[in-house]
């Protein structure tokens, strides 16, 4: 087939105007949508169309911080980087990916991904119903096997846009992902994978429900509390097995998540993982993606892991809340130093009679501070999301902390032990549910067990972001188990300089003294100052669970 539709087709209401790309470019106010067909803008990077096939332009929009119609595209992915450079003054040009010739005088670019020719054998191609930066979507239905007669969405990727080994990669890499990701229930579901002398297909659930952008807008701007927690639930978990995964999603935003249905409460997808990546636990990325709006402050400084995609939900959460973005500005360059130096706003309506806790929950999304940020799982057990009757996700956090405790000296072991004794309630529990989570349930808290555990959880991702592989590394060199009275002390670091830790730490204990070996110059009146040991363990994770009292 190669084309999007190569001849009129009827589609019977079946087509939708969900968008799986990212938010299309405004064209003039003038502009009058198509009456055949949905609007869509061209965007800079979309695929071509069939011959004779026009696209439809879409109203204009303008920029604001409200989040209410007209409502401004957030910005591609690709730019960000000349803006920070352009920010910088660097007369430098920003890297871009170079175009390997194919006419005899360079090596041959292989596009050839060993994907199923035959797509026009299985799928019925039919109207355009989403446009992005890297290609466009189209509604279809199957003509045979377990998809006969039901609709499916079908991202189509030129392959004349893929220009540099990279960019066949990424795609490789995308497809690689949904099929391993593929099954958790706010996954969107991938079906197959297919190509052509010119396209790429990718064949994935038909989600008809529109954005999560849509129904904000749809709503006046915002949220109520209550509807927001159920937005913010399933966003986490889905981000969390991501995680868990080892993989980072790196462009999180209301566009990317669709509801299946246009029922109130139909439940949300999330989808297009064009920049998503494979990472190991231990990795930071230094390649600068995302959206404007939406992009970390350790992303534009180019050292960044999974946390990135933790801000993003803050941002989320925030406008979910609100109605108006956390950080704004008419520029590019503007958003960029709003994320890097501005904090949000939390005293202008409708803040005020926002709940404590939910403030609170947003606050430790938006911390500047990666090492401080909550992760998924932390997130889901906080106060403003707690429910008894949810199962909080392993989180991959315990991996690096429980690896930190034995690689640590005894001093450090017995200042943790110290400070492990003011984690808040709270943190408790979560850590209660994590230790739960362990496999055999020996009372035994170990690398082992954690792995065990992490098996049942085990996806195609985790092979190839090596998750397994850097375990096994530490579990060669380190066998040890500590038992369950342990277990506070391992995991102290999650809240380890709570801002609720402010009291100083006494050790009358000289037998303490004497086995830690603390010298004189380290005691003041009798007490070791909390300062003091957080000098001592600087070297170690440093991530803060924050609860608030």
């Amino acid at each position: 087939m190669g084309h999007c539709c190569s001849k009129n087709v009827s589609v019977n209401n079946e087509a939708t105007s969900t968008v799986y790309q990212s938010q299309p470019r405004p064209v003039p106010a003038s502009a009058t949508p198509s009456v055949e067909t949905n609007s869509y803008a061209v965007s800079p990077f979309a695929s071509p169309l069939p011959a004779g096939v026009a696209p439809s332009p879409s109203p204009a929009r303008t920029p604001g911080r409200k989040f209410r119609w007209p409502l401004p595209p957030p910005s591609p992915a690709k730019p960000i980087m000349a803006a920070i450079m352009r920010r910088k003054g660097s007369n430098q040009a920003a890297p871009m990916e170079g175009t390997i010739p194919e006419d005899g005088e360079g090596a041959v670019l292989d596009k050839n991904f060993g994907y199923g020719k035959n797509l026009g054998a299985k799928f019925e191609l039919g109207k355009e119903v989403g446009r992005g930066h890297f290609g466009h979507t189209c509604w279809a239905k199957g003509k045979k096997g377990e998809l006969k007669g039901k609709s499916v969405a079908v991202k189509i990727i030129s392959k004349a846009k893929m220009t540099s080994a990279i960019s066949v990669e990424d795609v490789r890499r995308e497809v690689k992902i949904l099929k391993a990701l593929s099954g958790h229930k706010n996954m969107i579901k991938f079906h197959d994978a297919f190509e052509d002398a010119n396209n790429v297909y990718i064949v994935m659930e038909l989600c008809e429900g529109g954005e999560l952008l849509d129904r904000i807008l749809s709503r006046g701007g915002r949220y109520t509390e209550g509807d927001a927690k159920n937005i913010i639930v399933q966003i986490l978990s889905v981000v969390a097995f991501c995680h868990l995964q080892g993989v980072v999603h790196r462009d999180l935003k209301p566009e990317n998540f669709l509801f299946t249905t246009r029922d109130e409460d139909a439940p949300m997808k999330i989808i297009d993982f064009g920049l998503s990546d494979f990472i190991r636990p231990d990795q930071r990325m230094n390649d600068i993606v995302g959206s404007a709006y939406y992009v970390a402050p350790e992303v534009l400084h180019r050292s960044y892991s999974v946390e990135a995609d933790m801000w993003s939900i803050g941002v989320i959460t925030y406008i979910l809340l609100c109605g108006s973005r956390p950080f704004w500005a008419r520029t590019e360059s503007g958003i960029f130093r709003s994320v890097l130096r501005a904090d949000p706003n939390f005293d202008d309506s409708p803040w005020p009679s926002v709940s404590v806790e939910a403030k609170d929950f947003v606050k430790r999304l938006l911390n500047k501070d990666h090492r401080k940020r909550m992760t998924a799982a932390q997130a889901l057990a906080h106060p403003w999301l707690q429910d008894n009757n949810r199962v909080v996700p392993l989180d991959i956090l315990i991996y690096k902390l429980v690896k930190s405790y034995i690689r640590a000296t005894p001093f450090r072991r017995a200042a943790q032990k110290a400070l492990s004794k003011a984690l808040p309630d709270d943190a408790l529990r979560y850590l209660t549910a994590q230790f739960r989570l362990l496999e055999p349930k020996d009372g035994c808290v170990s690398l082992s067990n954690f792995k065990t555990a992490l098996m049942k959880s085990r996806t195609d991702a985790m092979q190839e972001s090596r998750v397994f592989d850097i375990i096994n590394v530490v579990l060669g060199c380190i066998v040890k188990c500590y038992r369950v009275v342990k277990m506070l002390t391992i995991l102290n670091f999650i809240s380890r300089w709570n801002h609720s830790i402010t009291k100083r730490w006494t050790l009358k204990s000289s037998a303490l003294l004497q086995s830690v070996h603390i010298s004189s110059k380290h005691l003041k009146n009798g007490r070791v100052l909390q300062a003091q040991l957080s000098s001592i363990s600087n070297k170690t994770e440093t991530r803060s669970f924050q609860w608030r009292n």
